[in-house]
């Protein structure tokens, strides 16, 4: 078995069906496992990977554990097994902490976003030497480059883009709600504005990635007197930039404690 998956919630399950559509490894070389053992079964069935009893990874050569933080500790003492690289989509704990549970240097630190259901996920991956010379750094970005970007940063930023990217769709769902009950305040149906928010953001997140500054891209489309630069005032007024700057400092705090829980 070359790869078992712990965890098959959103994220594993795009995992999953992101590296067998891109043909890096076959169902069969897959195993997973999950608390839901009906959905489980649904999985397995539909894609033909193998199902693992609890606590048995099968001798996999590498372990995905994509569990919530809070119960790795118990989860550690039986992930732990010799000779397997390991990787970690778990919010806030660090490559010393998973060195330290699972007694090896041989561990990926990665934090992906939900775009990975997509194939549209920006993920960042860390690890020590070990991991580099072992092959897992490069296996990692293998497995999720499938389902996206993959960027390398210091474990130091992690937490940081944690709170901005991990969590980013978050915020830009609730940007895109507001702005679809403006609509439906003045008049559009609702249906029509949830999909013409949604195809903003989308549309504008092209633009900028082919613009150097966001500066820009506003400047475009604020001519002098009009509507646009009308709206701005308002956003400026209410503090939306303010506020949005301040949710990233919240959930990169908020990233840090999840880290300092399993230490």
């Amino acid at each position: 078995m070359k790869l078992a998956i712990v965890g098959v919630g959103k994220l594993g399950l795009a995992i999953l069906e992101g590296v067998t559509r891109r043909g890096l490894l076959s169902a069969s070389e897959i195993g997973v496992m999950d608390t839901n053992t009906a959905r489980l079964e649904s999985i397995a069935e539909r894609l033909g990977t193998v199902m693992l009893p609890p606590g048995d990874l099968g001798g996999a050569e590498r372990v995905l554990i994509s569990l919530q933080p809070r119960v790795f500790p118990e989860a550690s003492a039986w992930l732990r097994q010799p000779n397997t690289g390991y990787i970690s989509t778990m919010a806030g704990v660090s490559v010393g902490t998973l060195t330290r549970r699972l007694g090896t240097q041989r561990v990926v630190r990665v934090m992906p976003n939900l775009g990975a259901t997509i194939g549209q996920s920006q993920t960042a991956v860390a690890g020590p030497l070990e991991a580099h010379d072992s092959g897992d750094l490069q296996y990692a970005h293998e497995v999720f480059g499938a389902v996206g970007q993959v960027y390398d940063l210091p474990e130091h930023l992690f937490n940081v883009f944690t709170g901005m990217s991990a969590s980013g769709p978050g915020y830009a769902a609730v940007l895109a709600e507001a702005l679809a009950d403006g609509g439906v305040r003045m008049g559009l149906p609702r249906a029509l504005a949830h999909e013409l928010a949604a195809r903003l953001l989308s549309t504008s997140g092209q633009l900028l990635l082919e613009r150097a500054h966001p500066g820009m891209l506003k400047d475009e489309v604020s001519s002098p007197g009009g509507t646009t630069i009308a709206g701005l005032e308002v956003l400026e007024g209410s503090g939306v930039r303010g506020a949005l700057i301040s949710t990233v400092v919240a959930a990169t705090q908020r990233s840090a404690e999840l880290g300092r829980d399993q230490e």
